[in-house]
């Protein structure tokens, strides 16, 4: 009751005091969270939690919350688009380097490569002003026809973890949040958006998890993506084993978990199953399920306010953690020739010889 109290007494000061406390880059990051949490209206805690544009999510400017600009990829910062289309925004001065693919990077066996490539994307990332960059992506390659597979980091868990861990450390050093995908089990083309992987949990958890879990508990990461297809009946965009149980029950997951674009389905399961930032939704903004139909289902009791504050918290923690609040935030750099000098060097200790003993090749 002594520890409410105080917790009580501490929010009401940090509220009245002249200098907001949330600002002040000294203080305890979940007391700063806990801090700007408590400032919010239920409709600002909404816009925090759904897209407002192809790639944003909204700020709120009486607050000094910034825009957040999420951005592909896992190999270099995507040209600029819309705000409200696919199509390209006609920008010259979006040009951003690009790196060898993730099966390259992890053809180098190297960690140290790794970290130098998540350094590189991250200065990049944050010299165009996005808040999070949508990689790396580590799902397993488990048939070559699997559209994606040129981003994974191969067949092996082991080598996934060893590779995924200091590539997020080094995007992360450059105060942008990485974001694993596609969480779980998004291992093929056909029918990826409605296909239920049906997987016994030994395979689950000795293959396709162990790279989340090592990125989640050695590289700290701090946003992780849902996948498109279902795990034993729903989708993983929302999916209680998955998120709730795995993710953040037994992983101790504190980031966000955000949705890939049009793979939320339901507004009841998006609230209640772990999903913490819906994107692309093929609806206006104001229709997302964790929009207007989340704030009905608030309203009328059927879903109590401590879900809707997690979400918030999820997301603010991130942008605290990334320093979007405090003036010593780094700055980043564009297409620099130092970073072509990594990419080349990556590229080159990725490329792999066989010796021809016995004249075996060509077949």
């Amino acid at each position: 009751m002594i520890k409410h109290w105080f917790s009580f007494l501490l929010l009401t000061f940090m509220i009245y005091a002249e200098t907001p406390y949330y600002l002040d880059p000294t203080q305890p990051l979940e007391a700063r969270v806990e801090d700007l949490l408590s400032r919010l209206t239920l409709d600002e805690k909404l816009s925090l939690i759904h897209a407002d544009s192809k790639f944003t999510a909204a700020g709120i400017d009486r607050l000094g919350i910034p825009v957040r600009f999420l951005s592909d990829g896992p190999h270099g910062v995507r040209q600029e688009i819309g705000p409200h289309s696919w199509a390209p925004a006609g920008r010259t001065d979006d040009y951003a380097g690009y790196l060898p693919n993730g099966t390259a990077l992890a053809s180098t066996w190297n960690p140290e490569m790794a970290l130098e490539f998540g350094r590189v994307l991250g200065s990049e990332a944050n010299a165009r002003g996005k808040a999070v960059i949508l990689g790396p992506a580590i799902n397993i390659q488990r048939t070559p026809l699997c559209g994606r597979n040129f981003e994974y980091f191969g067949e092996d868990p082991y080598l996934t973890a060893q590779i995924v861990v200091p590539y997020i450390r080094g995007v992360q050093e450059q105060d942008v949040a990485a974001c694993v995908k596609h969480f779980a089990l998004n291992n093929q083309e056909v029918e990826r958006g409605s296909i239920s992987v049906e997987i016994d949990e030994r395979a689950l958890r000795e293959i396709y998890l162990p790279g989340f879990q090592a990125a989640v508990q050695q590289g700290g990461v701090y946003t992780v993506m849902g996948a498109y297809n279902k795990l034993r009946g729903g989708h993983c965009c929302h999916n209680d084993y998955l998120l709730n149980t795995i993710l953040k029950g037994e992983w101790g997951f504190q980031g966000l978990v955000v949705s890939d674009w049009s793979g939320t389905h339901d507004t009841r399961e998006a609230a209640l199953y772990g999903l913490d930032l819906e994107m692309g939704t093929d609806k206006p903004y104001a229709d997302y399920f964790l929009a207007d139909p989340f704030k009905e289902l608030l309203l009328g009791g059927e879903i109590p306010m401590s879900v809707l504050d997690d979400k918030a918290r999820r997301n603010l923690r991130v942008m605290f953690l990334t320093h979007v609040f405090d003036p010593n935030r780094k700055k980043g750099v564009l297409n620099h020739p130092d970073h072509a000098k990594s990419a080349r060097k990556i590229a080159d200790e990725s490329i792999v010889l066989l010796k021809n003993d016995g004249g075996f090749l060509p077949l």
